[in-house]
């Protein structure tokens, strides 16, 4: 049976959660979660809702899913084995260097990968797997038939968010929030920019990146039917209320196998909703149909949620079933016993019967004082009797005996799973200390790729692979003057899209190009299948020095660090693998299966990049990507020609200048200035993220 999976903000949504139906919960324990402004838990706190969990059967996932710096490492560990030692029965987990080190110092708790780590084909969960991870996190963008090839072909579990929020832009790609206001969404700090008001050449008032919620609450059968092993419910930020009325009819839509009723959607709708639901990307379909806004709540709504709340406060509608035996025999003292479905068993004894002088108690007697377990997490599902006759038992001493039974079968059900502990891995060590990184220039399209431009003569020329595939010898003259091309692969390609881009890394690859950027871990098979060699781009999130030895381990030939590191952070990285950082341009900040361009025009648009305007005035260009979906940049341009020396003494194999939006003029007038033959900078500049940091 699929498991459901709720969230618990707060101690208050585990109850509501665990009392509703719940499997397993999830929830943030310390500050490395992607939902930092939820209530997240105390030790105190976790350690109790563990023990109310493992009683009742439920699971507990804990979130350490954000990305995490070299000097945090050791408490992000250090909070992983804490809740391994407290119970907790999994880790959900994004950052590549931390699953490392979590793998080493905590070896036996299960790691899930986050769906921040852009699970979206089956490679990348076959690259989880060979992580050591135990279950992947899947994309939410993808369909019914995309979800069911990788789960019946997956060699791990799968889970699927299946209710609650839709981010605009694919999980763990979004730097949105960083960008416009230090608060990173990989940092479990996101704004949530794309709740508020843009324009696209229209009024302010629009919303074109706030998506309904999912809900797919009538495909629970054919996600189990499937393979999925786990459906998510999102919203740790909502109230417990929230968390009760939606695990609720969840839990008995999946374990009675049936379609919602009216009152079962509506419960949904008034639990929360924006505008309505939508199931667009599990139709695999897109479009404006997908977006709504949130209703603020009413009087109706809270008297909704009091309802709710009333039927999990201080409530057991979660048993567990068991089973008493008791044996009754003249001349030896009273046994009883317990068990469960988790093969736990206790047996207490009791005292010796006496001879009745009337009638002796009877099997019927014993088992109507059996079965008064109201009050606790069980209910008796059985109670089996062996009386010999003729002999007295009080009610008081069989309910003595219940409720000894009963304190110490909880006791055992608490108990914590016994885990090795072991040290922490080394820390990398660097490969050797670079002094002249090399120039790399990346362009967008083909009409950037100019003989001016190929005459500065840069190391490594980055082009995106539509662009090779179109014209193989568009590059000739920069790989004249010296240039090594690579390939760029989009960031999100499904397993439906793999033959084509498989198809044009062949073509490439016959043209003589031999190299290939990758931003995701299920990229990396598929460039290698072609014979490329391959490089890491900044979609992997290379955070610490222990997630560029993954990639090192992975075979990559080099690393970009994250641009949400400060400057300082990627000088100070141990460099087991060539590592570069981007030094120019607009920096992306959202990757969406969504066309805004189409929402807004109509029709397509793709040659003409479409701007998306904030309150502000702030203009951030939209531009097509491979499969029809858009990529949002950033309003400023990231400029650091005047901080050389930050960047050539930071131990880098290579620099890199990303060409977006720029005219092939621009293009060269900006690389004449890093090049030191110009003094020419753009209108609009940004210093990024590199000296400022992100929360």
């Amino acid at each position: 049976m699929l498991e459901l999976l709720a969230p618990a903000g707060s101690p208050e949504s585990v109850i509501a959660a665990v009392q509703s139906g719940a499997d397993a919960v999830y929830m943030g324990f310390g500050d490395f979660n992607a939902r930092r402004g939820a209530a997240n838990f105390s030790q105190e706190e976790f350690t109790k809702a563990v023990r109310y969990c493992r009683i009742r059967g439920c699971k507990v996932y804990v979130t350490l899913n954000t990305l995490v710096g070299d000097r945090e490492l050791a408490d992000a560990a250090g909070m992983a084995r804490l809740a391994s030692d407290l119970g907790a029965d999994g880790i959900i987990i994004q950052d590549l260097g931390l699953i490392q080190v979590i793998r080493e110092a905590v070896p036996d708790i299960p790691l899930h990968a986050s769906t921040q780590m852009s699970v979206h084909n089956l490679a990348g969960v076959e690259a989880c797997a060979q992580m050591g991870l135990t279950r992947a996190v899947l994309a939410r963008e993808l369909s019914f038939e995309q979800i069911a090839f990788i789960a019946k072909h997956a060699p791990i579990e799968t889970e699927v968010f299946v209710h609650g929020a839709l981010c605009f832009c694919h999980s763990g790609q979004c730097y949105m929030s960083s960008l416009i206001g230090r608060r990173s969404g990989n940092r479990g700090m996101c704004a949530q920019p794309c709740r508020m008001q843009y324009s696209m050449g229209g009024r302010m008032d629009d919303y074109p990146l706030s998506l309904k919620d999912n809900c797919l609450v009538d495909k629970m059968q054919l996600l189990e039917d499937a393979g999925v092993t786990c459906a998510k419910i999102e919203g740790r930020m909502k109230r417990p209320e929230y968390t009760a009325a939606v695990t609720e009819v969840y839990a008995k839509v999946i374990k009675e196998r049936r379609a919602p009723s009216e009152v079962e959607y509506d419960q949904l709708e008034r639990a929360f909703s924006r505008e309505g639901f939508t199931q667009g990307y599990f139709n695999g379909e897109r479009g404006p149909e997908m977006f709504g806004t949130r209703q603020e709540r009413n009087r109706e709504q809270e008297k909704f949620f009091n309802t709710i709340r009333k039927q999990y406060v201080d409530a057991e509608i979660r048993r567990v079933p068991v089973d008493f035996y008791v044996v009754i025999q003249e001349g030896k003292p009273i046994q009883a016993a317990v068990s469960d479905k988790d093969s736990n068993r206790v047996v207490v004894t009791g005292n010796l019967p006496a001879r009745a002088e009337r009638k002796g108690v009877t099997e019927q007697q014993i088992r109507d004082q059996m079965y008064k377990t109201g009050g606790t997490p069980y209910y008796a599902e059985n109670v089996f009797c062996q009386i010999d006759p003729g002999l007295h038992v009080t009610a008081s001493e069989i309910n003595e005996l219940r409720r000894k039974l009963i304190s110490e079968l909880t006791a055992k059900r608490a108990q914590r799973p016994e885990r090795r502990v072991q040290k922490f891995p080394p820390v990398p060590t660097d490969r050797f200390i670079r002094k002249d990184p090399r120039m790399i220039f990346q362009v967008l399209t083909a009409d950037q790729l100019t003989e001016e431009l190929a005459e500065l003569r840069p190391a490594y020329l980055y082009v995106p692979l539509e662009v090779l595939y179109k014209d193989p010898h568009c590059a000739d003259m920069f790989i004249e003057k010296g240039a090594t091309v690579a390939a760029v692969l989009p960031r999100i390609i499904t397993d439906d899209q793999v033959p084509e881009v498989a198809k044009m890394l062949q073509e490439v690859r016959q043209a003589g190009i031999d190299e290939a950027l990758v931003g995701n871990l299920g990229h990396i098979f598929l460039a290698r299948q072609a014979g490329c060699r391959v490089r890491g781009d900044f979609g992997l999130n290379a955070f610490n020095s222990y997630a560029l030895d993954v990639l090192r381990t992975a075979g990559l030939e080099s690393a970009t660090a994250s641009f949400e590191l400060r400057a300082a952070q990627i000088r100070d990285l141990k460099k087991p693998i060539d590592a570069e950082m981007i030094i120019y341009g607009r920096l992306p900040a959202m990757v969406s299966d969504q066309c805004i361009i189409k929402n807004s025009a109509g029709r397509c648009s793709c040659q003409t990049p479409g701007q998306l305007s904030d309150r502000t005035g702030s203009v951030f260009p939209v531009v097509r990507e491979f499969g029809c979906r858009n990529v949002i940049y950033n309003a400023h341009k990231l400029f650091l020609a005047d901080k050389r020396r930050d960047y050539e003494t930071a131990g880098l194999w290579g620099v890199r200048m990303m060409f977006t939006t720029e005219s092939p003029r621009e293009c060269v007038e900006v690389a004449k200035s890093y090049l030191g033959l110009s003094d020419y900078r753009p209108n609009g500049l940004t210093r990024g993220l590199y000296y400022r940091g992100v929360e």
